[in-house]
């Protein structure tokens, strides 16, 4: 984004891009769950939090993925408020933080970012799951509910694998093109 005198405002372009990436985030699981596609198989909300880490700050992106499942579930029920939103919440905030983090390192490449990313959310929402149980008494095993989110999330997965690399690579060179 450009200000009237036609220099670039980081601040400004931050914070549209983080507005964008949550509407995404609130749109794409609409349109999923309103057509009968599974969220818990194609997990369309992970893609734009996902995708954020590459252009935003990590603290940007952290906002990003918190604030996109829990406003989500006060607008739509999906997810569920307790337990779901706050597992995605915890979740999806260390998606765009480590995105985030790990993007900005020139030698890594994006399925590397990805997978990492992958990795520490999905462990962040175990740790989650074992709060939830402790503090609140929730009826969930962490181990079983990390182990088969990925087993049904396996679909999204292998789609976040396969269509966000190649998105970012196009993105990238658009932007730059602009610049």
């Amino acid at each position: 984004m450009r200000n009237y005198e036609g220099v670039r405002n980081p601040q400004t372009r931050e914070l549209v891009l983080g507005a964008f990436f949550i509407l995404l985030g609130l749109v794409i699981p609409f349109i999923f769950h309103t057509t009968g596609l599974p969220g818990t198989v194609f997990l369309p909300m992970h893609f734009p939090i996902l995708i954020a880490g590459f252009y935003l700050k990590p603290s940007t992106s952290l906002i990003v993925g918190a604030v996109t499942p829990f406003l989500s579930s006060i607008m739509t029920g999906m997810p569920v408020f307790m337990p779901m939103a706050p597992i995605m919440v915890c979740e999806l905030a260390a998606y765009g933080l480590v995105t985030s983090l790990l993007a900005n390192r020139k030698s890594w490449n994006a399925y590397f970012v990805l997978v990492a990313a992958m990795i520490v959310g999905r462990i962040v929402a175990g740790l989650a799951v074992a709060v939830l149980v402790a503090l609140f008494g929730v009826q969930l095993n962490p181990v079983l509910f990390v182990t088969g989110g990925i087993v049904t999330g396996l679909p999204g997965i292998l789609l976040q694998l396969l269509l966000i690399p190649p998105f970012i690579r196009r993105f990238k060179r658009g932007v730059e093109a602009n610049d």
